[in-house]
């Protein structure tokens, strides 16, 4: 399918080929008719993918305090690569989308196949949404009326927050899409509107609506005028639906309020604030968010848990619901608003000068052309037809800045790339060469020349691919964690004692070159000694689907289990029992603030301190042997000493946490066969761990591994 994308690293609007979604749980797939390019907010983003470095960190104060902060604690190089992926990044554009549906996902019922619908999607040939993000299109609304939908809702939210009531006058400042939009939805709730705006011809199309306007670039002053027009008493209300970085626009709304006024900002403007001017009035001043109630809400949007309605009248989905009945009932027109219909191949039209477009809505047509596909080729010619074939799945962060890196030069068969959206798996197999870019993880195991998975989803996939790909008789690379719960680790168990197929989990720590030396100098045996590993992993926000038990299974499992692993490879043995205490009073289940202490078989013992409260300018790894009167201390992977070993005193290195040897080992393994690199009993075993470290925090006792 075609989808139009930004890149941020050169500016360039690009109409790229990509495999179309896979219709997920909750959602709805549809083939799309038409869009509407927001050109305002579209308008923004081109514009700042076209800046140079310096202007998009001035434009980003908050982007470069974090990349200082980095170059602290990783270096200077890995923090330029760093940057340079992020900005290599394409970005989705658009978000008023309408189209048939062709295909309803699990849960769904409040959609059929052939309905007309209005969603966020993107400007592609099919997009797969939430279905809390979808209405359907009354028959006597056009799809072109059907786009303004979305974009509509934004303007409608903000008279929301404003509470109009009739006969109020409400100023509008800025009638681009949006503002003319909110200057009608106002209109028809019995308001008088006053409309500011520079462009002449936009002020124009409101007054025929009956509008009052003011056109500052004529010499109006649009403090005075409003404060004329109402009698001195001035505005009830200003909604701002303006974008400049001026400051202007909010102390004029201050001036032109009447006391006691609202303001709403919409748009986007400088807000340096005068105290005054708000204290004198006791003025009120709101940010709209968006489309509603729901916005950026993980369980809304993706999991389909609507508010209840007594409660939260008005939803994202009924503010939807809303713009299309009021066009439907013609209390608004959107129709005198486009300015264009153009093609989807002909956007250009629209992108190439849209730093300088008077238009008001462009449109983009897709005709009935679209053959859905999952997969895309790219090479013909690579090594399909082989059996040693593998297939990533999964193109987020960790495979883009960690995996394949570490693949280069290794002699690995890539042969698929699977993401659910299918941006950024093309994306990144077009980077490293990998012959297929795919959206439907369950095709690829039907490959007969893919022998191999390289698991990088979210964490509460993980278990059930695992186990799907061990049932198609595929080798399996995971990265942590393994499993969520004991549940999932049963299942996992069950499949991989039916196959002759190997599993291996991203333990990298032990594949360090560094983590290889501890163990060498330490010596064989099964004399104990005692390990402290501290990460300083840094504070994630609540909201990161991390910290969800269901998908991300707090830090402690998804991610202290890295240094279980750890110090069981340096022990050479296995975790006996655990005992986890967190800070705080009353501690959470995913608290990521705990010291974990483990037992070992042999005697030996180890702690792991999982810390998110500590300085981002300190080391964000530290381990800790001490055993036989001599001690090693591993300072972020990057140097390594020795105190009272022989011949011994340490090493350095650049940071080394053992992906590449990891990743070069595991293909090795799968290719020519051999020992695994990791045991299975030993990756239960820490797994088994992790899941007894929560249990002992809530048990407040040592808990053992069985």
């Amino acid at each position: 399918m075609k989808q139009i994308i930004q890149s941020f690293k050169t500016g360039e609007t690009i109409l790229e080929e990509l495999p179309a979604p896979k219709v997920k749980r909750g959602q709805v797939l549809i083939q799309t008719t038409k869009s509407l390019v927001s050109l305002g907010t579209e308008r923004m983003l081109v514009e700042f993918g076209k800046s140079n470095l310096i202007s998009k960190a001035r434009q980003q104060p908050d982007k470069v305090k974090m990349v200082l902060d980095k170059i602290k604690t990783d270096g200077l190089l890995p923090t330029v690569e760093t940057v340079f992926n992020k900005l290599g990044e394409p970005l989705p554009l658009g978000y008023c989308n309408v189209g048939k549906v062709i295909a309803v996902g699990e849960g769904v019922s409040e959609f059929s196949v052939g309905d007309r619908v209005a969603s966020n999607g993107g400007h592609a040939e099919f997009v797969s949404v939430p279905k809390n993000l979808v209405a359907l299109i009354p028959d006597n609304v056009t799809d072109e009326q059907a786009c303004f939908t979305v974009i509509g809702s934004i303007g409608l939210q903000g008279l929301r927050l404003l509470n109009p009531t009739l006969g109020e006058t409400v100023v509008v400042t800025g009638l681009g899409l949006i503002g003319l939009l909110t200057a009608q939805l106002l209109k028809a709730n019995g308001c008088n509107v006053i409309g500011i705006d520079f462009d002449q011809s936009k002020l124009d199309l409101a007054h025929q609506w009956g509008i009052t306007t003011i056109n500052p670039a004529k010499g109006d002053d649009p403090v005075k005028t409003v404060m004329s027009l109402t009698g001195d008493v001035g505005a009830d209300g200003v909604i701002i639906t303006a974008s400049t970085k001026s400051n202007e626009v909010i102390s004029q709304a201050a001036q032109m309020s009447r006391k006691r006024g609202r303001i709403v900002l919409v748009g986007v403007i400088g807000l340096d604030l005068s105290r005054a001017e708000f204290y004198e009035k006791e003025l009120t001043f709101q940010v709209s968010c968006s489309y509603g109630p729901g916005r950026y809400d993980e369980n809304y949007e993706n999991r389909g848990q609507d508010y209840p309605l007594p409660f939260v009248r008005w939803t994202e989905q009924r503010n939807f619901e809303t713009m299309l009945n009021a066009i439907s009932k013609q209390y608004i027109e959107v129709d005198p608003m486009i300015t264009e219909v153009i093609d989807l191949e002909n956007y250009k039209d629209i992108y190439g000068e849209i730093g300088s477009s008077k238009s008001i809505a462009s449109i983009l047509n897709y005709g009935n052309e679209a053959v859905y596909s999952n997969t895309i080729t790219f090479d013909t010619n690579s090594k399909s037809g082989s059996t040693n074939g593998i297939a990533i799945v999964g193109a987020g962060n960790f495979t883009k800045m960690t995996m394949l890196p570490a693949m280069k030069g290794i002699d690995a068969n890539l042969q698929q790339i699977v993401s659910s959206g299918g941006l950024s798996g093309t994306t990144l197999a077009k980077k490293f060469g990998i012959a297929k870019s795919a959206t439907d993880y369950s095709e690829v195991l039907k490959e007969n020349d893919i022998n191999t998975v390289m698991i990088t989803t979210r964490h509460n996939l993980h278990a059930s691919m695992v186990v799907e790909a061990l049932e198609a008789s595929k080798n399996v690379f995971v990265e942590k964690p393994l499993a969520l719960n004991q549940v999932e680790l049963d299942k996992i168990i069950g499949a991989y004692n039916k196959t002759n197929n190997s599993v291996t989990v991203g333990f990298n720590r032990r594949f360090s070159p560094f983590a290889i030396k501890m163990k060498e100098v330490l010596g064989g045996g099964d004399t104990p000694v005692n390990i402290v590993a501290t990460m300083n992993a840094g504070m994630i926000p609540s909201n990161v689907w991390i910290h969800d038990l269901k998908i991300g299974g707090g830090r402690i499992i998804g991610e202290a289990c890295h240094f279980i692993d750890l110090i069981s490879f340096l022990t050479g043995s296995k975790v006996k029992s655990v005992c986890m205490t967190a800070m705080g009073i009353n501690p959470e289940e995913n608290t990521d603030n705990a010291t974990l202490l483990l037992k070992y078989e042999n005697g030996s013992n180890g702690v792991v301190n999982y810390f998110a409260n500590g300085s981002k300018s300190y080391s964000k790894e530290r381990v800790e042997v001490y055993s036989q009167e001599r001690t090693l201390t591993l300072d972020n992977w990057r140097k390594l000493k020795a105190y009272g070993f022989k011949n011994f005193k340490g090493m350095k290195s650049k940071m080394d946490k053992g992906h590449k040897n990891q990743f070069s080992l595991f293909v090795k393994h799968v290719n020519e066969g051999g020992e695994a690199l990791i045991p299975m009993d030993s990756l239960v075993n820490t797994t088994m761990a992790s899941f007894a470290a929560i249990e002992s925090l809530k048990e407040g006792k040592w808990i053992d591994v069985k």
